[in-house]
């Protein structure tokens, strides 16, 4: 089964008005699905300890779209032994793959209502 739809917003690096609209698609298809859950967003991880700007749109938009999604995990906090990390893989059927063992500053996972 498939549950997760991956959204690259950073290869190329979209302006804010095409990711936004970008994620707003992958929204809509994922709520729209029977089986897709959860989205996961690259957005890169920026240069010189400076996020990149389309981690920000992320936050962003996450801020703006608060209550169409269950929750969401940045990528530095994925690591397999999580709680939040084992209740997502569990309740949306995800294989672990190193997306989820793994702290991954340039993706965002969201899990979708």
């Amino acid at each position: 089964m498939k549950s997760l739809l991956t959204v690259d917003i950073a290869h190329p690096p979209l302006d804010e008005r095409e990711a936004c609209a970008a994620l707003d698609e992958a929204l809509r298809r994922i709520r729209n699905s029977k089986t897709l859950r959860v989205m996961k967003i690259i957005h890169g991880y920026g240069a010189l300890g400076v996020p990149a700007e389309q981690k920000e749109i992320v936050e962003e938009w996450l801020a703006d779209n608060r209550g169409k999604y269950i929750s969401y995990i940045d990528g530095e906090e994925l690591i397999s032994t999580s709680s939040k990390v084992q209740v997502l893989l569990a309740e949306c059927d995800i294989p672990e793959t190193n997306d989820f063992k793994y702290p991954n500053g340039e993706i965002t996972i969201v899990w979708v209502t």
